[in-house]
């Protein structure tokens, strides 16, 4: 069964060298006691920080670079393009008219990265 994704959720793009945590855009609903996601929680820097480098020869950075460097792949800093919102989402459940975000969402970046949640941010807490 898929979880919900929320503020703090570690996510994982193909071509990027490290993770990166999620960020929800802040709004009244809550999981875990952290903010929840939205499909449409696709804004680069904002909810999706960058992946350490990027690999991708389709980054122009990273294909100038690679270039210089006689056809060496030279990573550069990650900057992911977004243009589209998460996919599928959990059409069933809407938070604020929006589809809310799942771990089994992905978010295609425009240098042909794949973005996916590795680990969604909610945990049981213990009550004494």
């Amino acid at each position: 069964m898929p979880q919900q994704v929320c503020t703090g959720a570690m996510m994982m793009c193909t071509f990027g060298a490290a993770p990166s945590t999620f960020n929800a855009t802040p709004r009244p609903v809550m999981t875990s006691n952290m903010v929840a996601g939205v499909i449409t929680d696709n804004i680069p820097m904002m909810n999706v920080p960058p992946f350490g480098v990027c690999m991708s020869l389709a980054n122009p950075q990273v294909a100038a670079a690679t270039a210089a460097a006689l056809g060496v792949l030279t990573p550069m800093p990650c900057v992911p393009v977004l243009p589209a919102p998460w996919v599928p989402g959990a059409p069933t459940v809407l938070i604020a008219n929006i589809p809310a975000l799942d771990n089994t969402c992905k978010l295609m970046c425009a240098w042909a990265g794949v973005i996916s949640i590795s680990f969604p941010g909610q945990v049981t807490h213990q009550i004494p």
